[in-house]
């Protein structure tokens, strides 16, 4: 074992403070990493704050973990000391059912993954494991990923969920040429759903309420912005999208959505709200066959894929880097959404 230092949250109310803990040494199939960044999800405040059920407190959140290798087990392949690895929203599953098999570990029908933070731990006697608020962590190989030293590693980090997040739905769902997407919301996730929607050559509509993102949702590669407030806006669209990727993770009227989808279209929910969304029309579905879909991150083989797609095309998350000591303030800035568009902690501040 070797003892780590973390920032947790001590209770639902509480500042963060410092928090040491032990990680475990490397096992044969383990690797080791030295945390550089790690973004700052609003799982981690909705986890922190208790409002989400479940919280173990001390909670160290922290799952958009890039950083540098600094010991493997004797059996680990792909990673050597002194090269960039990154962790998600996973450090391991059942590896057995069918979901895990083909690669949707986040799907485990077994309900056997081990989430990075806040999730029972079948390593350590520890309650829950511990995340990237911290300064080293030990993860299974498989779910270790390859960074690319072409890109800001700061602005890596948030890939490991933003990333996954919106480009798991937006692949499945195929976007692409030929292809009208929306976007709800210009946030950590909906930044990245507009960036991914246009490197996938997909006509790309940003929808807000705020008419002032609207110069950076071009910038970041919409075609076009919709006021979501103007219903005559709102009503030019009717019938004409293939895929709306929401964003939001405040609950809302999903009708005005499912409107705008053309025969066979999907609403696709990636924002989780605290309380649930007004429940929506089933004529307006039935219709046109129309449907509201959910999903979830992604699995480790697809990560991959997206990590490798963004060094390929010079993708990135637009972030705001801040030292560990300034979490709270982090937080509460995300609240009055004063971010653009991600935070990502630099933990050097910890050493």
């Amino acid at each position: 074992m070797s003892t780590t230092l973390g920032f947790a949250a001590f209770d639902a109310t509480a500042p963060f403070a410092p928090f040491r803990f032990d990680r475990r040494d490397p096992g044969d199939g383990d690797v080791e990493i030295d945390i550089l960044y790690c973004g700052v999800c609003h799982s981690d405040l909705h986890t922190a704050r208790g409002e989400w059920e479940g919280t173990v407190y001390p909670c160290v959140p922290g799952h958009e973990i890039v950083g540098r290798v600094t010991r493997v087990g004797a059996s680990v392949k792909g990673f050597e000391v002194g090269g960039l690895a990154a962790v998600g929203c996973m450090v391991d599953s059942c590896g057995a059912c069918p979901s895990c098999r083909e690669g949707l570990e986040q799907y485990c029908e077994r309900g056997d993954v081990t989430w990075t933070y806040n999730s029972p731990d079948k390593h350590r006697a520890a309650p829950v494991t511990y995340g990237g608020y911290s300064t080293r962590i030990v993860v299974d190989q498989r779910f270790c990923l390859k960074v690319s030293d072409k890109l800001h590693l700061a602005a890596v980090a948030p890939l490991l969920c933003a990333g996954i997040t919106t480009y798991s739905p937006l692949k499945h769902w195929g976007a692409g040429k030929g292809k009208k997407v929306g976007v709800v919301g210009l946030g950590g996730l909906g930044h990245m759903g507009v960036k991914f929607a246009h490197a996938f050559g997909a006509h790309t509509v940003l929808f807000t309420t705020s008419p002032g993102k609207a110069e950076d949702a071009r910038r970041l590669g919409a075609d076009e912005v919709v006021i979501s407030k103007d219903a005559s806006a709102m009503a030019r669209h009717e019938g004409s999208f293939d895929i709306i990727l929401d964003t939001v993770a405040v609950p809302h009227d999903l009708d005005a959505y499912t409107s705008l989808l053309r025969r066979d279209g999907a609403l696709v929910l990636v924002g989780v709200p605290q309380l649930p969304h007004p429940s929506p029309s089933v004529g307006k579905l039935i219709g046109r066959r129309r449907s509201i879909a959910g999903s979830l991150i992604g699995g480790i083989r697809e990560t991959q894929e997206m990590l490798d797609f963004c060094a390929e095309r010079g993708i990135v998350s637009e972030v705001e880097v801040i030292p560990m000591q300034r979490i709270d303030e982090a937080y509460a800035r995300m609240l009055r959404s004063d971010v653009k568009y991600r935070f990502v902690i630099d933990l050097a501040s910890l050493r």
